[in-house]
């Protein structure tokens, strides 16, 4: 069983989603665990699956022709993974989704997931919401590369997911960022000593 209100409460569903809605959604989903360095989604795959973070902490990245890996999104409790290129563009994922710490899910396979949602009108709205959620980070992180300088980044993201800096390896902030670990240091000493000087 679960706790349907802290469920409303943490996916942000608010009262016109129906209990009874809710629990059959949370119950076409199955609970998933996954240690630390674990794929919840594989590069390649074409199974369309959605995971709600329970608790957790995952990034999503890209291996590069060169080999090096490139993070491209950190994510933590009660946000949503899947994948953009199975969901927007129909071909096989190219990112693949790996557990930084012990993280638990519920995973819905998609065609249980439109059948929900194709039955009930506040679910369709809120899909609406997420992806317009999901443009409105693409295009701040276009804007953030293009108007602000790396510790203008690094202080924003901060200030956005204090939970996430807390967390997540220093490298795979740096990634996030488009900067360096080398530079992350350097950055967050920077804003540090501003920070004891005021």
């Amino acid at each position: 069983m679960f706790d349907i209100e802290r469920i409303r409460t943490a996916y942000r569903l608010g009262r016109s989603f129906k209990a009874s809605d809710i629990q059959r959604l949370f119950n076409a989903a199955t609970v998933k665990t996954f240690g630390p360095k674990e794929l919840l989604i594989r590069a390649g795959e074409t199974n369309k699956f959605v995971h709600f973070i329970r608790r957790g902490l995952v990034r999503e990245f890209l291996v590069m022709d060169t080999g090096i890996e490139k993070t491209m999104s950190l994510r933590a409790d009660h946000e949503i993974v899947a994948s953009p290129d199975l969901y927007l563009f129909d071909q096989p994922a190219r990112f693949s989704v790996q557990a930084l710490e012990q993280t638990t899910t519920w995973c819905i396979d998609d065609a249980a997931l439109q059948s929900v949602i194709a039955n009930n009108a506040a679910f369709q709205e809120h899909r609406k919401h997420i992806h317009l959620k999901l443009l409105k980070e693409a295009h701040q992180r276009i804007e953030s590369f293009v108007l602000y300088s790396p510790e203008e980044r690094y202080q924003r993201y901060a200030k956005a997911k204090p939970h996430i800096m807390a967390r997540a390896p220093d490298k795979y902030i740096a990634h996030v960022l488009g900067i360096t670990p080398v530079s992350l240091s350097r950055i967050r000493k920077r804003v540090h000593e501003k920070k004891t000087r005021e």
